[in-house]
């Protein structure tokens, strides 16, 4: 959850780059595609310092029965969310290549030597190695 918050931003710039969206929007949205509930005490918040920031913009939507704040992304916005996804993906590259170099099965180690010869799940073992 702690991740989440700290990308909270950047899943409503990624929001808005696809389409001007109102608060409760975004809080549906973000329910929907991701299984976690922000309410309206987390999200204005957040929009308002994103639009002092100028990466986003409001307009007051007058047409429904109800006026709503509507919410779009504007060029800085659009140029911060692009270079955290740069950014994101360099370090996802770096991560997969180095993951890549690691040769887990000539290492000499098994799940069975980590756990003197038990399997264990969700560190059943209490974090405790064999001693060797």
């Amino acid at each position: 959850m702690k991740l989440m918050r700290g990308l909270l931003d950047l899943v409503v710039l990624q929001f808005l780059r696809a389409q001007p969206m109102h608060g409760y929007q975004i809080i549906t949205s973000l329910r929907k595609q991701f299984g976690v509930y922000f309410g309206p005490s987390t999200i204005y918040p957040l929009l308002s310092v994103l639009e002092e920031n100028g990466y986003i913009k409001s307009r007051w939507d007058l047409e429904n029965d109800r006026p709503r704040k509507v919410y779009g992304i504007t060029p800085q916005g659009g140029e911060l969310l692009s270079c955290t996804e740069d950014s994101l993906t360099h370090i996802y590259r770096k991560l997969s290549t180095s993951a890549n170099r690691i040769p887990l099965a000539d290492n000499g180690l098994s799940i069975e030597g980590l756990t003197g010869g038990k399997k264990h799940i969700n560190g059943g073992n209490h974090g405790h190695l064999p001693t060797p």
